[in-house]
This record gives structure tokens, sequence and C-alpha cells, in this order.
């Protein structure tokens, strides 16, 4: 029987895949058919959610450092020949800060893994794909990247860089068959809103009060998104950077 999933074919690397949207997202993808690498810093975490799909195998790496980031994708083409498609959706928070009172050292941990990581994956990963003749490739942004974030100032900044990296590697590797793109969610139950909440109270009850759908996302929705782009029915969507937001403006 011929297979039919949206990813079906597909050999996917999801890093951040140990818990919130990334392992939703490897869940997703191989019950559409993709054979799945995850990666992610805690290998105990990894287990735990690899060991729920069927095919799935797992590496230990770290977004945030460059050598750790390549070896994830070596070991993709490694295992399984190629690197067909990858979702870049590891990211860091930190407290709540206003830039007048920002630590430096949450500065340069946000920029390191949000920016220079998803930087240094996306490089690895085209080299992968060219390889094999194209591929596709995610990046998770966040809605905060298109809005003013008075509280994130720093996170939202280093989302929004990845806006950019999105456009520029889309453009710069379009003829080679490699289609670049991102997410921008909203308000979505992980554990990084659940921290982020503890930190300002009250602020899950105010995102929602102005967002249409009147709720967070939960991680499979988001993932969802994040299918539809890596896969075939996207073929002519490049450089796009999709908010998934419940109606909130942006």
């Amino acid at each position: 029987m011929p297979q039919t999933g949206l990813l079906s074919n597909k050999t996917a690397l999801v890093n951040g895949a140990s818990r919130g949207i990334g392992a939703a997202a490897a869940r997703l993808f191989a019950r559409e058919g993709a054979t799945v690498v995850l990666a992610a810093r805690t290998e105990s975490a990894l287990q735990a959610v690899t060991a729920d799909i069927p095919g799935a195998s797992y590496v230990v790496a770290d977004l945030g450092d460059v050598a750790s980031v390549e070896h994830a994708v070596a070991t993709v083409v490694e295992r399984h020949g190629r690197l067909d498609i990858a979702f870049n959706n590891a990211a860091i928070g930190v407290p709540p800060h206003p830039i007048v009172d920002y630590p430096e050292d949450d500065f340069d941990l946000v920029m390191r893994v949000n920016v220079k990581g998803v930087f240094y994956a996306i490089s690895a990963e085209v080299k992968a794909m060219m390889q094999s003749g194209g591929g596709a490739i995610v990046n998770n942004s966040s809605v905060g990247s298109l809005i003013g974030n008075p509280t994130l100032p720093a996170y939202a900044a280093a989302k929004r860089a990845v806006n950019s990296i999105t456009a520029s590697a889309a453009v710069a590797y379009a003829p080679a068959g490699i289609r670049v793109n991102a997410i921008a969610p909203g308000l979505t139950m992980t554990d990084m809103v659940d921290e982020w909440n503890r930190h300002d109270p009250g602020v899950i009850e105010r995102i929602i009060a102005g967002t249409p759908l009147g709720r967070a996302a939960r991680p499979e929705e988001i993932a969802e998104s994040a299918a539809w782009l890596l896969s075939d029915r996207a073929s002519f969507v490049t450089g796009a950077i999709l908010p998934v937001t419940g109606g909130a403006a942006v």
C-alpha cells in the first residue's frame, strides 16, 4: 500500500524535542510517515519521548553549541543517509525583565541559543540537504517577534532575528530546492509559559483575554502548522513567517 501521510518517506530532525512543541512535533511527524530523529540536551527526557514513537531515535545535542548542532545533523545523515526536513524548535527562556534591568548574562544566553543556535542549525541542515537534492526547514519563532514585548525584550528580539534569518536563508537556498519558513506561535501551554506565569502571575489569563479564540494553543496544534510547512503540500511556500495565534492581532 502506498504511504499517504503528510510526511511520508521523509527523514526528519526535530530539535528541542524532549518536551512541549518539539515532542508533539516528533510524534506528529512520525504519525504522518516520517522517520524522526529527536535532539535535545537531556537524554532521560529524550529517551522517554522516543520510546513512544515507532522507528524514532535520538541524539543528545545543545542548540547553543555549534559543534553539537553539527553533530546532530551529521548523526541523522549517518543513520538514514539523508536529511529531508528539519524543525528548529529548541529555544531558551529567562525570567521577564524590562530593558533597563536586563541582566547581561541572561541576554547573552538568549542570543546564543535562540539566534546563534538557529543560525548554525540552518547552516548544517542546508549542507546536508544539498547532498540529497533539497529539503525543507521550519524555524519556531514567536508572536512576540511581531509585536512590542516589554517584559521579554531579549526573547522577542531573538525571535525577530530568527524571522530575518529565515527570510535570508529562504532566498539564498531556494535555487538548491530548499524551502525555509517559520511559524510564530501565540500563547501555547508549555513548561516555558508555566515558568513565565510563575514570575508574572496572571499573564496567561491576560493573553487569553486578547485572543479571539479565547484560549491558549496546545503544543499539538502548533506542531500541525510546522508539519504542513515541511510537507510537499507547501511546495511553493518559502520565506514565510506564519502567525499561529488564535486570531490575536500581530
